[in-house]
């Protein structure tokens, strides 16, 4: 069996369930540990089979001491499983939002600087790292340059909540992405000028539509593989 192990509940898990179904045909036991100590904790409880594997989706932020520590505990756990257990790469799910370039038309988002600055992001990223030497960009280094600890996990959260943060249906929101796979409108403010409307109302098709786009189908496969 191939197992995909998350701490994310909500939109999160929901998020991973999607992908696994859309990409990979449900091949994928998807699970939810509830926290980062929960996914070490269910590790040193496993009962692994022959064919079994499990990937690992470890939300890591570089400049939180306890989140470290645990990162090398479940990477100690990775290096003796002989390959067996798979940590994807240290990009939470807000990456994949990020390049959901439809649901920033669709949230009408007036913040034309922070669109630029994604698209230089995006452009930049190598290996899941924002590669600074390919942002010619001023506003988009200040941006960068502007965080206390450079890290691209908090460079990626913060432009997410740059477009969602206002949105019950987003990151932030008291709903928390269900009208990524539900039949409901985009924004909470259907009537607002600036509010983009989708192709399609139906909440499956309109998570397809952005998960099958050319940026977000590159960097899932890159994540799982």
């Amino acid at each position: 069996m191939k197992y995909l192990w998350t701490e994310d509940t909500g939109a999160g898990l929901h998020f991973w369930k999607l992908v696994n179904q859309l990409f990979f045909d449900d091949a994928l036991v998807v699970e939810s540990k509830e926290s980062n100590q929960g996914l070490l904790d269910a590790l040193a409880d496993i009962d692994m089979k022959e064919d079994d594997k499990y990937y690992i989706a470890f939300d890591y932020v570089v400049d939180n001491q306890d989140i470290r520590n645990k990162y090398r505990m479940l990477k100690s756990i990775a290096d003796k499983a002989e390959g067996k257990i798979i940590i994807l790469d240290m990009i939470c799910f807000e990456y994949l939002i990020l390049v959901f370039d439809k649901l920033v038309a669709w949230t009408g988002t007036g913040k034309i600087d922070k669109i630029k600055i994604r698209e230089e992001v995006l452009a930049a990223v190598e290996d899941h790292r924002i590669n600074l030497s390919k942002i010619d960009d001023e506003k988009t280094l200040q941006y960068i340059a502007g965080f206390k600890r450079y890290s691209t996990e908090r460079v990626m959260k913060s432009l997410v909540g740059e477009f969602t943060q206002n949105e019950k249906w987003s990151v932030k929101g008291v709903h928390m992405g269900e009208c990524w796979y539900k039949d409901c409108c985009v924004s909470e403010h259907p009537d607002n000028l600036r509010c983009g409307k989708p192709e399609v109302e139906d909440g499956s098709e309109k998570m397809r539509m952005l998960m099958q786009s050319e940026e977000a189908h590159k960097i899932i496969l890159i994540i799982i593989g």
